[in-house]
C-alpha cells in the first residue's frame, strides 16, 4: 500500500466528492449511496485507514468548481484537458457513452442529424459533454442548464430539440415515457477517473496504481456489474 495515499485523509477522515448526476457511477437511495464510484471510495479508504465522508454534488460542474476551495480531498470526474490545467487526473477506470434524448416524434435518427441550422440542444453545465458539444457543434445551438437532472426535466417541459446526457442517466429520467427515446450510438466516450483537487500534487501517482490495481483484480467490473 502506498504511503503516500495516508496522507488524503484528515484525522482519519476522507472527504470524497461524489457527483450523484451521473447514474452510471453513483446510484442514490436515501442516504445510502451504491455504484462504481462509492465502491472504489470505501476501498481506497479501507486501504488507507480511514471512514469516508461523502462530499455529494449533483453536477459534475459543481465538484470543479469547488475544486481550490478545500471542500473534499479525492473526487471522480471524466478526464479533460481545460480541467487537467487545475487538477491533477488518474488514468480512466471506466469509459462510459453520452448521447442525446429527443422527442418520439422528432426526425432524429442518428446523432449527426442533432448537429444542424435551427436546432436546439440542452446541456448540463459543465459535465464532461457540455465540454465536449462546445468544441464540436457546428450548426446546432447549444444551451445549458444546471444540473443533468435539471437539464433533463427543463428537457422534458419542453425546452429545446434534444438534450444531451450520460446513456444511463437518460434511461434512468426518461425510461419508458413513449414520448422520448434515446439516439442509437455515442455522442461522446466519457473517460471517467479519480482526481486530486490540485494539478500538481505527487499523491496522484500512487492514486493511479491504486486504480490500476482496482481494475487488474476485477473489482471495478464487478462493482459496474452491481
Amino acid at each position: 500500500m502506498p504511503d503516500g495515499l495516508e496522507t488524503l485523509a484528515r484525522d482519519g477522515v476522507l472527504r470524497v466528492a461524489i457527483n450523484t448526476g451521473n447514474r452510471a457511477l453513483v446510484q442514490q437511495t436515501g442516504d445510502r449511496l451504491s455504484g462504481v464510484s462509492p465502491a472504489l471510495a470505501n476501498r481506497l479508504a479501507d486501504e488507507i485507514g480511514a471512514r469516508v465522508q461523502p462530499v455529494i454534488y449533483d453536477g459534475a460542474g459543481k465538484v470543479f468548481a469547488d475544486a481550490g476551495r478545500d471542500a473534499w480531498d479525492v473526487g471522480f470526474l471524466a478526464i479533460d484537458a481545460m480541467r487537467a490545467k487545475q487538477i491533477a487526473f488518474t488514468d480512466p477506470y471506466v469509459v462510459i457513452e453520452a448521447t442525446y434524448a429527443v422527442r418520439a416524434q422528432s426526425a432524429f435518427r442518428q446523432i449527426e442529424d442533432v448537429d444542424a441550422q435551427g436546432v436546439h440542444v440542452l446541456t448540463s453545465t459543465g459535465s464532461a459533454y457540455d465540454m465536449y458539444l462546445t468544441k464540436s457543434l457546428s450548426h446546432a445551438t447549444l444551451e445549458r442548464s444546471g444540473t443533468p437532472a435539471e437539464s433533463f426535466a427543463e428537457f422534458k417541459a419542453d425546452r429545446c430539440d434534444a438534450v444531451a446526457g450520460v446513456r444511463a442517466s437518460l434511461q434512468g429520467f426518461f425510461g419508458d415515457d413513449p414520448d422520448f427515446r434515446l439516439l442509437p450510438g455515442a455522442l461522446t466516450s466519457v473517460r471517467q477517473a479519480m482526481v486530486l483537487p490540485e494539478r500538481d500534487d505527487p499523491r496522484i501517482a500512487d492514486l493511479n496504481d491504486f486504480v490500476q490495481r482496482a481494475i487488474a483484480s476485477g473489482f471495478v467490473d464487478t462493482a459496474m456489474g452491481r
